[in-house]
């Protein structure tokens, strides 16, 4: 169920395992969007190449979760639904952060664990606690709960 929440804002979460295929190595990225506090979209899929590092995982799927959301406002803008905010992109890898904002730091790479990363429940087993604090935060409920 979508609620209207008064506004357009569109966010974005992203997450990759690195090296989560023990066969091939390649990562997994993962994504999880959202318009006006609403879920609308999600992904979870293989990286094409094989990262270096945990860093270039997370950067490479934190592209894909660029790209998602510009596609978003495009999609709004010529519905007619310009977004009234900037768009918000959250990753939990400091270092791709800063790859994000300083190219010149791609040799400097380590991985940064993070406790409650809303996208890890598409690529890793979490605690049942943490699953259902996830749908908590993606607003997924029993459409068969009594109200």
């Amino acid at each position: 169920m979508f609620s209207k929440h008064g506004h357009l804002n569109i966010d974005g979460y992203t997450y990759a395992d690195w090296a989560g295929n023990i066969t091939n190595g390649k990562s997994t990225s993962d994504y999880f969007t959202f318009v006006g506090s609403n879920l609308v979209t999600w992904r979870s899929t293989k990286q094409k190449v094989v990262a270096l590092s945990s860093a270039e995982a997370d950067f490479r799927g934190t592209t894909k979760g660029i790209c998602k959301l510009i596609w978003l406002n495009r999609l709004l803008t010529e519905l007619g639904y310009r977004p009234t905010s900037v768009m918000n992109l959250f990753c939990d890898n400091k270092v791709a952060i800063a790859i994000a904002q300083n190219l010149v730091q791609h040799d400097c790479t380590k991985h940064v664990e993070f406790e409650d990363q809303l996208a890890d429940m598409l690529t890793k087993a979490i605690s049942s606690k943490a699953f259902h604090n996830s749908l908590d935060q993606l607003d997924i409920g029993d459409i068969y709960a009594p109200t």
